[in-house]
């Protein structure tokens, strides 16, 4: 299954790569959710390799995903790929600058199930396509609106 959407944000494209490629930030904003995320790579600085194992609680059971960031591409884009024992798939992030202050993300996310259960669970997001749409929207828009904070934090201090 794939999932596409699309926001504006009011910041310089070069501020915007840098915060969604704040992987420490992402890191902690997954700890307070009840995550428990591990680095699971050796590398000094952001760059494809990086890995991190992440534990976390979805629909009453305990899950586990091992994500791998596979593109930084400076300021154009980020990729990441997820496996887990039930599905496997990826997102990436295509940055477009509008003009100086205003970036264009687009996201795209696949998700391929690997078991009976995860296949009908994809089959149930499916049908209800409309409602998972707005769903992924909302969280990308909350995504846009914590990089917009940022950046203005940033400019006042």
């Amino acid at each position: 299954m794939k999932l596409s959407g699309r926001t504006d944000i009011q910041a310089p494209v070069e501020f915007v790569f840098d915060a969604i490629s704040d992987f420490d930030f992402w890191e902690r904003a997954a700890l307070r959710r009840g995550a428990e995320v591990t680095r699971t790579d050796k590398l000094r600085q952001p760059a494809p390799g990086m890995s991190w194992m992440i534990r976390f609680g979805w629909r009453g059971r305990e899950r586990q995903m091992h994500v791998v960031l596979k593109q930084l591409d400076r300021p154009n884009a980020v990729a990441v790929d997820g496996d887990s024992p039930s599905v496997e798939g990826g997102a990436t992030l295509e940055l477009v600058a509008l003009s100086a202050t205003r970036v264009r993300i687009l996201v795209q996310t696949t998700i391929k199930p690997r078991t009976l259960a995860a296949r009908l669970f994809v089959q149930s997001m499916r049908l209800a396509r409309g409602k998972v749409a707005a769903r992924y929207d909302k969280k990308l828009r909350q995504m846009a609106t914590i990089i917009e904070q940022r950046y203005e934090e940033s400019r006042r201090g």
